[in-house]
């Protein structure tokens, strides 16, 4: 079992005494799903003092727990011939313009059919490999629902120089989406931190501590009937910033059935989310680059019926 898992250890402080311990391993880490974890425990890859508990065990005080994590076995992600909507391609850089219902880029279960097994065909081995095989070329990710623009490195050079200008916050991220109500104000900014939800690990969350810090600027463009149309612009990346962003201020996205319980009055395939503008600093020529994906059809549709 040693050579095909990591193993780990760690003891319960006083205040998480009388959690289940399946409920406290997925507040303490963060990657694994509740049921994940119970599936482990009822494998016997988890024990409290040495010896194997059941989901359902209530820890106390120091505690040491000690469960093995299987290895990954790396996939193998074979290139595919899929259609790529190319907005801008040179030796170093790819922008696409990432459709609807498209994952970006592989996942257990799920190795067929995204982004990246097209960007793979593509650019027939010319990808950066710093993310390994699941995202060659890969820096950033916008959601299956969320359409527009991405940009793929391929090279390792390339990749940290983008990479770098993500961490600084100095790539220019625009996105157009459409949301519940009417804005009082024209224009604003949400700055507010973003974490897992405690109470459903697939969701994220406005977070009072322990989130990372998220910012995000929004104006409006159009005030439609009883709808916004709206531009965001990001100067953070967290997971579902936008989506949970405007959800807390009262006014969740268009057909975002996961951020709120109003009922959807059209026929949407996921969130009105479409990342319409990426710009950066070219990571050769040293100048700055801007690519915009043009609205899709179903998002102009929308527009005109509003």
């Amino acid at each position: 079992m040693m050579e095909t898992a990591d193993v780990f250890r760690f003891q319960i402080e006083p205040e998480m005494e009388e959690n289940r311990i399946d409920k406290c391993m997925s507040l303490l880490l963060d990657s694994l799903s509740r049921s994940y974890i119970q599936k482990l425990i009822k494998e016997g890859k988890v024990s409290v003092n040495g010896n194997p508990v059941k989901a359902n065990y209530k820890v106390r005080t120091d505690d040491e727990i000690m469960f093995f994590l299987p290895k990954a076995v790396e996939p193998d992600i074979r290139p595919e011939n899929l259609p790529l909507n190319i907005l801008y391609e040179d030796d170093d850089l790819l922008f696409v313009n990432k459709p609807k219902d498209m994952v970006v880029h592989p996942a257990a279960g799920h190795y067929s059919g995204t982004l990246v097994n097209a960007v793979m065909y593509h650019c027939a081995g010319k990808l950066s490999g710093i993310n390994g095989v699941m995202r060659p070329g890969i820096v950033h990710r916008i959601d299956k629902d969320t359409t527009g623009v991405l940009v793929i490195c391929k090279n390792d050079t390339s990749h940290n120089l983008v990479a770098a200008q993500l961490k600084e916050h100095s790539i220019t991220r625009k996105y157009r989406a459409i949301c519940f109500g009417n804005l009082k104000e024209e224009s604003g900014t949400i700055h507010a931190s973003i974490g897992r939800s405690q109470n459903d690990r697939k969701k994220m969350a406005i977070c009072e501590s322990g989130g990372k810090d998220a910012i995000t600027h929004y104006r409006v463009l159009k005030q439609l009937n009883g709808y916004s149309y709206i531009e965001c612009e990001l100067e953070t990346g967290r997971t579902h910033q936008i989506r949970v962003h405007m959800a807390s201020i009262g006014h969740p996205l268009l057909g975002d059935t996961v951020y709120t319980a109003r009922k959807q009055p059209f026929s949407l395939n996921g969130q009105t989310l479409h990342a319409m503008v990426l710009g950066l600093i070219h990571p050769t020529t040293g100048k700055y680059l801007e690519i915009e994906a043009p609205l899709p059809e179903y998002f102009t549709d929308l527009l005109n019926k509003l």
